[in-house]
């Protein structure tokens, strides 16, 4: 498993979209897997559920994405899963992690 997270400043829509961009730009084997959406008052929560096919490791890897906002704060959380293929530990995370990447290049430039 790897995890970014990160709060910042920014238009939560805008910012949605150019972290949805980034998942599936990032890979030609990225689907987007399920949504949800939630609002309460001015606050605001997106969850996606992103997957795709790590050549690397053999297997598919999942990444869940959590935006919230409340005007212009934002905090994001992403969270990888899958793309070991041991038994009882994980021997290669390379996947998970390069799933990781593009988010955080897209927040940095937020």
């Amino acid at each position: 498993m790897a995890k970014f997270e990160k709060s910042f400043q920014g238009d939560f829509d805008h910012a949605l979209s150019l972290l949805h961009q980034a998942v599936m730009e990032g890979s030609t084997t990225a689907s987007l897997e399920d949504r949800s959406d939630f609002r309460c008052g001015d606050a605001r929560c997106a969850v996606r559920v992103y997957e795709r096919y790590s050549y690397f490791g053999g297997n598919r890897v999942s990444l869940s994405v959590t935006l919230v906002g409340r005007g212009e704060e934002l905090f994001l959380s992403a969270i990888t899963s899958g793309g070991s293929q041991a038994m009882f530990f994980k021997v290669n995370t390379w996947g998970e992690e390069s799933f990781l990447d593009a988010l955080e290049e897209v927040v940095d430039r937020l």
